[in-house]
C-alpha cells in the first residue's frame, strides 16, 4: 500500500470551483477549539495526579514534581512531533489506527482502534461528570440531580455537534480562551510572589500528605510520570479528525497540533514550578489547582472566574470525542469493520451517527454510575496510551520504510516514544487493576471481536452480492403480483392499477376463516368483487387457524414452486400518513413481516395519499 506524503486536495486555484462544503470545515484556530479541550482541561487534574503520588514519600516527595513534569512535557514533545508526522502520512485521519493498519498489520489496527474509541467514550463520561461535580461542589443543594444534569450537559453537547464541528468549535473558543488565559495569570502573577497571597481555600481541610513517609524509588517516580500522564490525553484527536479541517488540511492540522502542544507544555511546567514555589501540600477536597489560584491570585472574584471557567471546560472537554469519534467511525465503516451507516454525512459535514452513537452510549455509562464515574477514571488514560504506543512503533515502520533522507533520527524519535508510552500503560494498568483497570483487559479484546465480526459479516455479503466481480446481463422474467385484499375501496382499486403495471399477471388474493361472521364478510367480499369485475381473479384461502400472514405466506411459496422462473411480488396497499395507518387493522405490517420471512416473494408497500 502506498502511503500518501503530500496532501492530495490542495487543488491549485482555478482548476475547480470551491467547495462550499469548507466554510463546514475547521482552521487552526477553531480545530484547537473543537479538538483540544481535553488535553487543555487535562491540567485541571495532571498535575494534582502526580501530586497525589509523590505525597506518599513526604515533603521529600513532593520535590520531585518538577522534574516529572518535565518529563512528561518531553514525552509531550515526542507525542506532538510523531502526530505531526501522522498528520502528513495519513490525511485521511485515523490517527493511531490509520498507522497500524498500514504498517503494523490489521489486528494491530483494530486493537488502537479499540483503545481509542474506549479513550473517547470514557472521556465523554468522565468530563461531563468532573464538569458537574464542580458545579455540585459550589451549590451542593444541587448534588441529588447530578445525574440529571449530567444528561442535560451530555444533550447540549451533542446538539452543537449535531449542529456541524465548526458551530461547535465557535461555540467553545470562549471558554478555553477564558481557561488558558486564567492557567497563564496564575502563573505570571504566581512567578511574581514570594509567598502564597492566601490559603483559605485549604484551611480546614486535612492534609493528604503521607506522615509515615515511603522512601523515593525509581518505583514511585515512575509511578507518578504514569499517573501524570493523564494529562496527555487528547493528544492525539487532531490526527484523528484531519479531514474536519480546511484545506489545506494536513498545514492546518499540524499547525493546531504543534500549538496544542506548546500551550499545554507550557501550563503543566508553569503549574509544576508554582506547587515546588509555594511548597503546596495535596488536601483532601480541595484541587490543586484550586489551591493555586488562591496562592497566586487570593480569595477573590478572580478565583472564582477561575473555578467556574475550570468547570465549564472539564464539562465541554468532551467535545474532543465528538470531533475525533464520528471520523474514526467512518474510517472503520469504509475499511468494512463497523456499520456502513457511520460513513455518511450530514449537509454540514457531520457524521450525524456517530454523534449520536457516542452520545447514547455515554448516556448509557452516565446512568449506569449514577453519575458518578470514579471506578471509570482509572480506565482513562490507558486506552488512549494503548493507542500511543502502538502508533509511535508504526510510525518507526513507516520510517524504516521511507526513502527520504533523515529516517533513522525520525526512528529514534518514535521509538524512545513506544518505550515510553508502553512503560506508562503498564505502570498504570497494573497499580489501577483492582480499581477498574481489569475492564480494559476485557473491554479491548471484545470491541476488536465486534469489529471483526462485521468484517467477516460484510465479507459474506460481499460474496453472495459478487462486489468486484462484473455481474451477469439483466434478464426479464415472468412477473406475477400478488394483492391482498379484504373489502373493495378506492385503495384496492389503485393496489391493483399499479400492480397491472408492475407485472405481467395480477392476482387477489383474500384469507377467509371459519367464524360465521368470517364467512359472511367473504361471500359479501366475493358477490362485490363478481359485481365490479376488475378483469383480476379473487382467490381465497382458507385459513383454520386465523393464521393471516402464514396462510399468504404458505400460498406465496406454493405459487413459486408451481410457476418456476416467475418472479413473485406481493404488493400491500396501505395509507401514506402514519396516524392513519395506526387506526388501521395493520394486517399489511403483519403479511410483510411474514412473507419477507417465510418466502423470496418482493416486497412492495404502496402509499395511498387520501387527500
Amino acid at each position: 500500500m502506498t502511503v500518501p506524503t503530500t496532501e492530495p486536495d490542495a487543488v491549485p486555484v482555478g482548476d475547480e470551483p470551491p467547495d462550499p462544503g469548507e466554510r463546514h470545515r475547521l482552521t487552526a484556530v477553531t480545530g484547537l477549539a473543537a479538538l483540544s479541550l481535553d488535553a487543555m482541561a487535562s491540567v485541571a487534574y495532571g498535575p494534582e495526579a502526580i501530586v497525589l503520588v509523590l505525597a506518599a514519600a513526604g515533603a521529600r516527595g513532593l520535590g520531585f514534581t518538577l522534574p516529572v513534569t518535565l518529563a512528561i512535557a518531553g514525552l509531550l514533545a515526542v507525542l506532538v512531533a510523531s502526530y505531526r508526522q501522522v498528520i502528513a502520512a495519513f490525511p485521511d485521519g485515523g490517527g493511531s489506527y490509520a498507522v497500524a493498519r498500514t504498517h503494523l498489520g490489521d489486528r494491530a489496527g483494530l486493537v488502537a482502534a479499540a483503545s481509542l474509541v474506549l479513550d473517547y467514550v470514557l472521556n465523554v463520561a468522565v468530563a461531563v461528570t468532573a464538569g458537574v461535580a464542580a458545579l455540585t461542589s459550589a451549590f451542593p443543594a444541587l448534588y441529588g440531580d447530578r445525574l440529571w444534569l449530567c444528561l442535560v450537559v451530555l444533550a447540549l453537547i451533542t446538539g452543537v455537534n449535531l449542529r456541524g464541528i465548526v458551530e461547535s468549535a465557535r461555540a467553545f473558543i470562549v471558554p478555553t480562551v477564558v481557561f488558558v488565559g486564567s492557567i497563564f495569570v496564575v502563573i505570571v502573577v504566581g512567578l511574581f510572589r514570594s509567598h502564597p497571597v492566601s490559603t483559605a481555600t485549604a484551611a480546614g481541610h486535612a492534609s493528604v500528605l503521607a506522615d509515615n513517609a515511603s522512601g523515593m524509588g525509581a518505583l514511585l517516580l515512575l509511578k507518578a510520570f504514569a499517573s501524570g500522564c493523564a494529562a496527555l490525553t487528547g493528544v492525539e484527536a487532531i490526527a484523528n479528525a484531519v479531514p474536519s479541517f480546511r484545506r489545506p488540511r494536513v498545514r492546518r492540522a499540524q499547525r493546531a497540533e504543534a500549538a496544542l502542544g506548546a500551550v499545554l507544555a507550557l501550563m503543566l511546567i508553569g503549574l509544576s514550578v508554582l506547587i515546588g514555589r509555594f511548597h503546596l501540600q495535596p488536601v483532601e477536597g480541595v484541587t490543586v489547582l484550586a489551591q493555586l489560584a488562591d496562592a497566586s491570585l487570593g480569595h477573590n472574584g478572580a478565583f472564582y472566574v477561575m473555578q467556574f471557567a475550570t468547570m465549564i471546560l472539564l464539562a465541554l472537554s468532551a467535545n474532543t470525542s465528538f470531533g475525533g469519534l464520528p471520523v474514526l467511525l467512518k474510517l472503520l465503516a469504509r475499511d468494512n469493520y463497523a456499520p456502513h451507516v457511520f460513513a455518511l454525512k450530514a449537509d454540514r459535514q457531520v457524521h450525524r451517527h456517530g454523534v449520536l452513537a457516542l452520545a447514547v452510549v455515554s448516556a448509557a455509562l452516565l446512568v449506569v454510575s449514577g453519575g458518578d464515574t470514579n471506578t471509570l477514571v482509572p480506565l482513562f488514560a490507558i486506552g488512549v496510551f494503548v493507542g500511543f504506543t502502538i502508533a509511535q512503533v508504526g510510525m518507526v515502520r513507516h520510517w524504516r520504510s521511507e526513502r527520504a533522507g533523515g529516517r533513522r533520527g525520525k526512528a529514534l524519535l518514535n521509538g524512545f516514544g513506544a518505550v515510553l508510552t508502553a512503560a506508562a500503560t503498564v505502570v498504570v494498568t497494573v497499580s489501577k487493576f483492582e480499581e477498574g483497570a481489569w475492564l480494559i483487559v476485557v473491554a479491548l479484546p471484545l470491541i476488536v471481536v465486534a469489529f471483526e465480526a462485521v468484517h467477516r459479516a460484510y465479507g459474506r455479503i460481499g460474496e453472495r452480492l459478487g462486489l468486484g466481480r462484473i455481474p451477469g446481463h439483466p434478464h426479464r422474467a415472468r412477473s406475477l403480483v400478488i394483492v391482498p385484499v379484504s373489502s373493495l375501496s378506492r385503495l384496492t382499486a389503485e393496489a391493483l392499477s399499479a400492480a397491472a403495471s408492475l407485472g405481467d399477471e395480477v392476482r387477489a388474493v383474500t384469507v377467509c376463516c371459519p367464524d360465521p361472521e368470517d364467512r359472511a364478510q367473504a361471500h359479501a367480499l366475493a358477490r362485490a368483487w363478481a359485481q365490479w369485475d376488475p378483469g383480476v381473479p379473487l382467490v381465497a384461502l382458507a385459513c383454520e387457524r386465523r393464521s393471516l400472514g402464514r396462510s399468504l405466506a404458505a400460498h406465496v411459496r406454493e405459487t413459486a414452486a408451481s410457476l418456476p422462473g416467475t418472479r413473485v411480488t406481493v404488493l400491500i396497499p396501505e395509507t401514506e400518513r402514519l396516524w392513519q395507518r395506526l387506526l388501521q387493522n395493520q394486517r399489511g405490517a403483519v403479511v410483510a413481516h411474514a412473507v419477507r420471512r417465510e418466502t423470496d416473494a418482493v416486497i412492495c408497500r404502496l402509499r395511498f395519499r387520501l387527500l
